[in-house]
C-alpha cells in the first residue's frame, strides 16, 4: 500500500538532501540552523544510558 503523506514526506527529504548532494554533515548542519531560527523553544535532553544485557537477558 502506498501512503500518498509518507510519499510527499520523502520526496521532500529527498529534495532537500539533493539540495547538499547528500552530504549528511551538511544536511544536519542546515537542520540545525532551521531549527534554531524556528522561533520555537527547543529543549535538548541528556543521553539515555542503555544497560548492558547479560546472558541471562537474553534467555528470559
Amino acid at each position: 500500500m502506498i501512503d500518498p503523506i509518507v510519499e510527499e514526506v520523502r520526496k521532500a527529504r529527498r529534495r532537500h538532501a539533493q539540495r547538499f548532494n547528500f552530504d549528511l554533515h551538511a544536511i544536519c548542519k542546515d537542520l540545525k540552523k532551521k531549527e534554531k531560527n524556528c522561533g520555537h523553544p527547543i529543549k535538548s535532553l541528556p543521553p539515555k544510558l542503555l544497560l548492558k544485557e547479560t546472558s541471562q537477558d537474553l534467555n528470559t
